[in-house]
């Protein structure tokens, strides 16, 4: 049994990501790191917390002798990089710890699984010759779209916040290790995720909670700014293809062809709830309310998926119509 260490597996996508590895990849033993900062929930786990191919870790991605211990002791085999702080707002107001968590804890990572799987750059150690560090990054880091135009693998990078900078530098350490030592190495740029276990202060999840509550849901701006969706069992879908059939040194850009403004998301979400909640058509788009727009607001974000659609065969499964359906349900169940 290969044994992967999965960092941040309490949060949004890690928590699905692990619950998707359990369910179907009895090969592999899950290592689960993460700090259960107010990210991180471990009641999203409940129903792998006691698989026998599952283990819990409570530790900083940052502490070197925390991961040094765990690569000895589970013989870490891959690395699945999904720890880090995401909320831009969040990144706006206290940049420093997304400096510490995204760019130190990174190179924590990288430093001991190359110490650990190699004698030496360009050589791996005998029988750790397939291991593999997988950063799971996002489409922040390439900047702002206009009107038109796709983000694709070569698109330059051009952070606007200190949440995509801090990624962006992450993904410059784990390049740089592919480069430098030859280590096995691939990197993912997602669209924005959604789907069951996201935390409270993201939109979607944030729309919801603010009508079951009969309260104002706040929209930036005028609510044009343009997004990617991208169900989160797609994108689980798409790291293990690319951890497992990706070509070292490789970036696989990874999104839903879902393009909404934040408005079009918002009066949506609207709609669906006046119907499951049996309330008059246009009451729930009633509690709209826009707000001061965010602090370098990037206005749209769109990712070519065709070169791991067309190298590694992934496609997404879910439209925004039937996985909005399936995030409203979970939510309202929870």
């Amino acid at each position: 049994m290969k044994a992967i260490l999965v960092t941040g597996g309490a949060g949004f996508i890690g928590a699905n990501f692990i619950e998707f590895i359990i369910d179907e990849y009895p090969e592999y033993q899950v290592v689960n790191l993460d700090k259960l900062t107010y990210a991180g929930d471990l009641m999203h786990l409940k129903k792998v917390q006691n698989h026998m191919n599952y283990t819990f870790i409570q530790g900083d991605i940052c502490d070197r002798a925390l991961i040094e211990m765990l690569f000895t002791t589970y013989d870490i085999r891959g690395v699945f990089h999904l720890a880090a702080e995401s909320h831009v707002d969040n990144s706006i107001s206290s940049p420093e710890v997304f400096i510490e968590t995204n760019i130190k804890g990174t190179f924590t990572l990288l430093d001991v699984a190359y110490k650990y799987w190699m004698e030496k750059p360009n050589q791996y150690r005998n029988g750790y010759e397939n291991c593999r560090f997988l950063q799971v990054s996002t489409d922040e880091v390439y900047g702002s779209l206009g009107k038109t135009g796709l983000f694709t693998e070569e698109t330059s990078y051009a952070p606007n916040s200190p949440y995509s900078a801090s990624k962006a530098s992450g993904d410059m350490l784990v390049r740089s290790y592919y480069h430098t030592y030859g280590m096995n190495t691939i990197i993912t740029n997602c669209s924005n995720n959604y789907g069951p276990k996201q935390h409270a202060e993201k939109l979607i999840p944030t729309i919801i909670r603010k009508i079951l509550a009969n309260e104002q849901i706040p929209v930036y701006g005028d609510g044009k700014n343009v997004r990617d969706w991208l169900y989160v069992k797609d994108h689980c879908v798409g790291l293990m293809l690319a951890f497992e059939k990706g070509i070292a040194g490789e970036v696989y850009n990874i999104g839903g062809k879902n393009e909404m403004t934040n408005i079009q998301i918002v009066t949506l979400i609207c709609a669906r709830m006046d119907i499951l909640l049996s309330k008059d058509s246009g009451t729930c788009e009633k509690l709209i309310n826009f707000v001061e727009d965010r602090a370098g607001h990037d206005y749209r974000y769109a990712i070519d998926a065709s070169k791991i659609e067309g190298h590694l065969g992934w496609e997404a499964k879910e439209n925004f119509k039937t996985g909005i359906q399936k995030t409203i349900a979970w939510y309202l169940n929870k």
